[in-house]
């Protein structure tokens, strides 16, 4: 039985090195510029150290170029894939299919991760964008474990599923908050807000907080739970799942590698000793819980929801 591939987003280059000797086998960074909705703004120069960094210990290094690109940006494509080409990057991650045609010209041999956030919810979309040239589909956070397990049988792609982190209910390309702020004759320094961690909307009447911050991506909030499922890891470790994900966007690094140390942890037990692993599975759920913001509870994001026809 194989072990997927723990993919992990650091904040930072300084980060890297620990994320992998916590356990990680795969990062994915980039800048806003062209992905989105990063743990950490990662320019050229970080992107080549954190290949460096990772390909001394024989993981591998994503770049995100998962955003939605108008025109004005089409004609950097090109140039940027041609630096992460000579860079070593061991795959980009797209979703708008501007980068799909980029990457034919620029880098035909780059390989290519089919990302669109919501879409891939089955494996015909999955098997397309594989003869497109994709290596890899992200499955969408809104599928049940069922589904997924399904989707994987039926995939001639690797899959990559996330089992922590939040979750993006909503984007908008528009400047919302800073429209807001306008509105309300405030002037507001918006670009560093997903730094600062602090902008969230309120729910009063379901008690939810929904982070919310924007960048050159527009507005995004978030899911006001944090999804985690290192104790329902069996199945699709059974079903051969390639890629679990901790997502760390508005984390701290310290959660980032204490969180990414129990799904090693969890991940080994259940492939080496999956006795070991139902009997600790329950105490490792419990030391995330104790690591969570006291505004973050953690569920099991849709994994068990039931579909509805």
């Amino acid at each position: 039985m194989k072990k997927p591939e723990l993919l992990v987003t650091p904040t930072a280059v300084s980060e890297i090195e620990s994320l992998l000797q916590a356990g990680a086998t795969a990062i994915m960074v980039g800048e806003q510029r062209y992905g989105l909705r990063l743990a950490g703004e990662f320019k050229r120069e970080d992107i080549v150290e954190a290949v460096n960094i990772s390909h001394q210990h024989n993981a591998k290094v994503y770049v995100a170029m998962n955003g939605l690109f108008h025109n004005d940006k089409i004609a950097e494509l090109n140039e940027y894939i041609l630096f992460l080409k000579e860079a070593s990057v061991d795959a980009i991650v797209f979703g708008d299919p501007a980068v799909l045609m980029a990457v034919r010209e620029t880098a035909p041999e780059m390989k290519m991760h089919w990302s669109t956030e919501t879409t891939g919810t089955n494996w015909y979309s999955c098997n397309y964008w594989g003869r497109k040239g994709a290596k890899r589909a992200v499955l969408a956070r809104e599928l049940s474990m069922d589904s997924i397990i399904d989707i994987k049988e039926k995939a001639e792609v690797e899959m990559e599923v996330q089992v922590h982190g939040m979750t993006c209910m909503f984007q908008s390309k528009r400047s919302l908050l800073g429209n807001y702020f306008e509105y309300q004759g405030k002037v507001m320094e918006i670009e560093n807000r997903k730094v600062e961690k602090d902008m969230f909307l309120l729910d009063n009447e379901r008690n939810n907080k929904y982070p919310i911050f924007e960048d050159e991506n527009g507005t995004h909030i978030m899911s006001p739970n944090d999804m985690c499922i290192i104790d329902e890891l069996s199945e699709m470790i059974d079903a051969e799942v390639d890629v679990f994900k901790i997502d760390g966007v508005l984390k701290s690094p310290q959660y980032i590698l204490e969180v990414t140390k129990k799904y090693r942890q969890a991940i080994d037990l259940c492939v080496d000793d999956r006795e070991e692993y139902e009997n600790v599975k329950d105490d490792l759920l419990e030391e995330i819980e104790s690591l969570q913001p006291i505004n973050r509870p953690l569920d099991t994001g849709f994994f068990f929801k039931e579909t509805v026809y």
